[in-house]
């Protein structure tokens, strides 16, 4: 940028008080140096420094672009501190709504290595299930909705759409533990079961599968909070179903997913709103989540 180079060369004029010593400072030779100073001068029709026998020295007029040249550098380091907050380099904000059964490891893990990049961005995390993180999605409360079987809405624009096998969660001790394949509903259903409430998506998955086969559920606990339900499995040999990804790494918890034959894969789905633009944090962080998502979905 032409201009910001010769402001650069009145302020070290200013500053040193003569051609040559300026001169030295900017590696530049005295005559073009000189030649710069002059150019400015005829462009703004007027001298801007008295020539003295001992050096130069800003004049009135020089003085009033002085603070022009003030005023420009400050508006040019806003404008580059604005620049950085739009590419979310240093600071932004990202709104999130997720299911349950992404905020043990999924969400966590993803926000803190997105935080190791960019430091300043900040978040807020929702915890809805479906049809709760849609709504939020439409009120513009959340920037990003990651959740199970998201019900069916024209405001939904998916970022992301895949799938995870259900699983049976007990703890090692559990007698259907010995095995690590996949396991039949009917043996889950021969022993206690520890299930989601129906104000998560897991329970209506279940029941909708089992009612085509006229069985009924009758769990001996139910809870809206999958991380309670996680700690009784460990307390009892009882089996909750969950998804792979709600499911720490507990050497204590052994999980064996669902027989395809039995229950189908629940969807995933990472979405915003339908038409509005995010901001290029929340951009960067949708992309991350999408390569996590890509990896762990079936």
């Amino acid at each position: 940028m032409k201009h910001l180079r010769t402001v650069t060369y009145v302020a070290e004029v200013a500053r040193a008080g003569s051609i040559r010593r300026a001169a030295e400072r900017l590696n530049l030779t005295p005559s073009a140096l000189t030649r710069q100073i002059q150019e400015l001068e005829y462009e703004l029709g007027t001298p801007i420094f008295e020539r003295l026998p001992q050096g130069m020295r800003l004049n009135a007029a020089g003085e009033l672009f002085a603070r022009h040249i003030r005023d420009q550098v400050a508006d040019l380091d806003r404008v580059r501190s604005q620049i950085a907050d739009l590419s979310g380099v240093r600071r932004g904000h990202v709104s999130l709504a997720c299911s349950q059964a992404f905020v043990t490891q999924v969400v966590p893990e993803e926000v803190e290595a997105y935080r190791a990049r960019f430091p300043q961005v900040g978040f807020m995390v929702q915890v809805r299930d479906h049809a709760q993180a849609v709504t939020a999605l439409a009120a513009f409360e959340a920037d990003l909705a990651l959740i199970l079987q998201p019900p069916p809405s024209a405001e939904l624009h998916p970022l992301f759409s895949g799938h995870q096998t259900l699983c049976a969660l007990m703890r090692t001790g559990h007698p259907l533990a010995s095995e690590t394949g996949p396991i039949r509903l009917r043996d889950c259903l021969g022993h206690a079961l520890a299930l989601p409430d129906h104000s998560l998506a897991i329970r209506h998955h279940i029941e909708h599968a089992l009612a085509r086969r006229g069985v009924e559920l009758r769990p001996v606990v139910e809870s809206g909070s999958l991380e309670f339900l996680r700690n009784l499995v460990l307390r009892e040999d009882l089996i909750s179903l969950q998804i792979p990804s709600g499911i720490p790494q507990d050497p204590r918890l052994h999980s064996r997913p669902i027989d395809l034959r039995d229950l189908t894969p629940m969807t995933l789905v990472l979405a915003q709103l339908r038409g509005r633009s995010l901001s290029v944090a929340a951009a960067k962080f949708a992309d991350q989540l999408v390569v996590r998502l890509n990896r762990e979905a079936v």
